[in-house]
């Protein structure tokens, strides 16, 4: 049973995520946790899932039972747990979500004791605890060796301070008005409130979580519930959080969704401009446009490029000591303001810019156009390595000469290829496409 996915551990609560697993996972994590122990704290969050509950109880549990004591804050953004470990001095921290996916599924993501996300090689020790019985068993604390756990309920300022702390000081929102979608998420009280004490005029809608309308036709995924009320409403800038609030996306002025990779590439240019990006270069993933990269270049900024996810993209980040990253989904990440991808952080940074630049978001947010991009997935009976593959090479050498960048993959969870190609010219990314369409339809 393979646990982790390229965000901690997910799936449907009460049955890929059952109490039995939780508790177990628990346990091997307090085990691995416990090497390097110095407070024998660990923290714990989540969203508004009504499995949080459970899921929460059989964590507390599990943790517990091995001798750990746990803190409890109830629900509170991905990116607050990361800072708030750091701050309170935890051995770990645990946001108990699933992001972006419906309310049926959730998740459990952990942090190391710096409040970052924990390495492939720390997944595989947990995972390897986890499938060892004997070690569990004989890991049970008994007498005063069992952990206590609390509740701790006023966290929120904290985190308000912190991220509110981002935001030059010499600025203020007054003026502004925002539409911000938070989702029904974890964000529902602090997002409107860090705005709205920053001196906007805040139209805040799904802030009313049930624990089932999380992600429901509503915030980041759906960004086109801000963008009708933004025009409604003559709004400046309209801001889409998801569930745990680690992810944004952006609505300008006139109702137009900003793309990604668009943000990345105008937060980029700004943050040189104000003299605070680290080495002059960026991060962004495989799947971001070229254009990004091109615009990037004709402001003297290098693009790195990491895989999918936003943990790669601040693991480039930290072997370059750089401080800028992001991926075209909406996680963005200022390691200055934050540990991981934060929503509220990245919508400062763009408010910011806004003010500083004096320009309407239509305009600062678009600062480039997009090369046609093709993404098309094809089921395949054999993941066969792509370098044992005879003719690929060449069929992908007249492909390239034409400027035209290819990203070939397989699914990590589907008998699936996945095939990307870009270009200046679409009807060459189309014949393109056709070509490696009809390549690997022999092939596999």
């Amino acid at each position: 049973m393979k646990l982790f996915g390229t965000d901690g551990v997910r799936g449907k609560a009460g049955e890929f995520l059952d109490v039995i697993t939780v508790v177990k996972l628990a346990q091997a994590a307090g085990i691995h946790f416990r090497k390097h122990s110095t407070t024998n704290k660990i923290l714990v969050g989540k969203d508004t899932r009504r499995s949080g509950y459970m899921i929460e109880n059989a964590l507390v549990s599990g943790l517990t039972s091995v001798g750990y004591d746990v803190i409890q804050i109830g629900p509170m953004p991905t990116p607050a747990i990361a800072y708030l470990t750091e701050s309170m001095r935890c051995d770990a921290g645990i946001m108990i979500s699933a992001s972006h996916n419906p309310f049926e599924d959730n998740g459990i993501k952990f942090f190391d004791n710096h409040g970052n996300k924990l390495s492939v090689q720390d997944e595989k020790a947990i995972e390897n605890i986890f499938k060892d019985i004997d070690l569990l068993t004989s890991s049970q604390a008994t007498g005063t060796q069992i952990g206590a756990s609390k509740r701790i309920d006023d966290v929120i300022g904290r985190y308000i301070v912190v991220i509110k702390s981002s935001f030059p000081k010499d600025l203020t929102l007054k003026g502004l008005r925002i539409i911000l979608d938070c989702a029904n998420g974890a964000a529902y009280k602090v997002a409107p409130t860090i705005l709205e004490e920053l001196g906007a005029d805040v139209i805040t809608i799904n802030n009313k979580p049930n624990g089932f309308n999380i992600n429901d036709n509503c915030g980041a995924m759906h960004p086109e519930n801000v963008a009708k009320l933004v025009k409604e409403y003559r709004a400046d800038i309209g801001l889409a959080l998801d569930g745990d609030a680690d992810r944004l996306v952006v609505v300008d002025e006139k109702g137009e969704i900003v793309d990604g990779d668009k943000l990345i590439g105008a937060l980029s240019v700004y943050l040189k401009n104000e003299k605070l990006l680290k080495g002059d270069a960026c991060v962004a993933t495989v799947m971001s446009n070229k254009a990004l990269e091109d615009y990037l270049e004709k402001n003297q900024i290098k693009l790195l490029r990491s895989d999918v996810g936003d943990k790669y993209v601040l693991e480039v980040m930290k072997d370059n000591n750089l401080n800028f990253g992001g991926e075209q989904s909406g996680h963005i990440i200022f390691s200055d303001a934050a540990k991981t991808g934060d929503g509220l952080a990245s919508a400062l940074q763009v408010l910011a810019m806004l003010l500083k630049s004096k320009k309407r978001a239509s305009e600062a947010l678009n600062p480039f156009s997009l090369y046609p991009q093709i993404l098309h997935n094809m089921k395949v009976n054999e993941k066969i390595p792509l370098k044992d593959i005879k003719g690929l090479d060449e069929i992908l050498k007249p492909i390239r000469e034409k400027g035209i960048r290819d990203l070939i993959r397989y699914s990590g969870t589907e008998n699936k290829i996945r095939l990307l190609l870009e270009g200046k010219n679409r009807k060459d990314v189309e014949n393109a496409m056709s070509t490696l369409i009809d390549f690997f339809k022999k092939a596999l």
